[in-house]
């Protein structure tokens, strides 16, 4: 069998920029009138006053700088604290679609794809914004792709366990090329009213191709060489809001949000993503330093530069692990993939690369790559 290649990748960078100095004032408002709204009952020791943030505290904290939204209106708002778009609904195209069309098509220019050319469509994204139908089957139908299309997900792992799903289906021979896109519309599942969590995502969508070398007809291509993937329980990560929400009363405000344990996850999820990126390397008789760039998933700065310094007995130099949460924040499963295609371009052939994303789960997904 001929080898399987990603041959294309696409980026859709939202329209509006919010930085860390627009989302601490709002917070910041929001926190001051609510101390002073409920001043007797802080007093009393009924409630806790809310901390304060400031920009300082989020880029120690997490590396993040910036972060891109498809709706700035009302998420500096103090009086809101939650961006304003209309629900999903017939007639509507949800976010997730008009994003993903726009890294879709992106990816297929790269890949020098016509719609034709393509047979399956996965749409892998952690925050699902519609049950059904399909978000894939829309973009199927509105790329004008035929034979089948279906949504998955695993939290910040989804991206690379997407493009995992599309390379496995082509090695069984089930699709000779699949798109595989990864929408994150993130911005409404942040808790803005939240310290510890107001300034953790954004929003963004990316793609990319995965076909049979065969048919690749793209000068930027890379050579799958192994995928590994794994999953461990863990609920330090999560978020509880779901369908069946309206069936029950008096449910806590933040249920809708993401909320997490960041040192637990720190602590133990590290080290099983070094571990499991050491024994794939293993398995390819390949060691860190033998990798051209490792293209990591991007929540938080001090996780990647742990990661990458465990792996490589050092710290990395920019090029070796780049950074583009500073640019984009935590993208959820999309930010190495937004990495990969922001940094691929200075590899020759022959360079070996590692994509590799980790989260709620605990999920870890990676794939080795080879410039051809």
């Amino acid at each position: 069998m001929s080898e399987i290649v990603l041959s294309g990748s696409g980026l859709y960078v939202p329209p509006f920029q919010v930085t860390n100095d627009e989302l601490v004032t709002a917070y910041n408002q929001y926190v001051t009138a609510y101390n002073e709204q409920h001043a007797d009952a802080i007093s009393r020791g009924e409630c806790e006053a809310l901390p304060l943030s400031s920009s300082e505290f989020i880029e120690k904290a997490s590396g993040i700088k910036s972060r891109y939204a498809m709706h700035k209106d009302g998420m500096l708002d103090p009086a809101r604290m939650m961006p304003r778009f209309q629900p999903c609904q017939e007639g509507n195209e949800p976010e997730v679609v008009t994003m993903g069309l726009e890294a879709a098509k992106e990816a297929m220019a790269q890949a020098n794809k016509q719609p034709a050319d393509i047979d399956m469509l996965i749409v892998a994204t952690t925050n699902h914004q519609r049950a059904y139908p399909s978000i894939a089957v829309e973009i199927q139908d509105k790329l004008g792709i035929k034979g089948c299309a279906y949504d998955m997900g695993i939290a910040c792992s989804s991206a690379t366990f997407g493009l995992i799903s599309a390379y496995a289906a082509v090695k069984a021979g089930l699709a000779q090329c699949v798109l595989v896109v990864n929408p994150e519309f993130a911005t409404p599942q942040v808790n803005l009213k939240s310290r510890d969590s107001h300034f953790i995502f954004g929003d963004v969508a990316t793609a990319a191709i995965i076909e049979n070398a065969a048919s690749c007809q793209s000068e930027s291509a890379f050579t799958i060489l192994h995928t590994k993937q794994m999953t461990q329980y863990s609920d330090n990560i999560r978020c509880d809001g779901n369908y069946t929400d309206h069936c029950f009363d008096d449910l806590p405000e933040d249920r809708p949000f993401f909320k997490q344990q960041g040192k637990k996850v720190f602590k133990e999820l590290l080290p099983l993503v070094t571990q499991f990126i050491e024994q794939q390397l293993a398995d390819n008789h390949l060691h860190a330093e033998d990798l051209k760039r490792m293209w990591l998933h991007q929540a938080n700065i001090n996780m990647n530069l742990f990661a990458a310094k465990k792996l490589l007995g050092r710290l990395p130099e920019a090029d070796e692990a780049p950074i583009v949460l500073d640019e984009f924040a935590n993208t959820a499963s999309s930010g190495s993939v937004i990495a990969f295609h922001r940094y691929k371009s200075d590899l020759v052939s022959g360079d070996k690369g590692l994509i590799c994303s980790f989260g709620a789960g605990y999920s870890i997904g990676s794939l080795l790559i080879e410039k051809r």
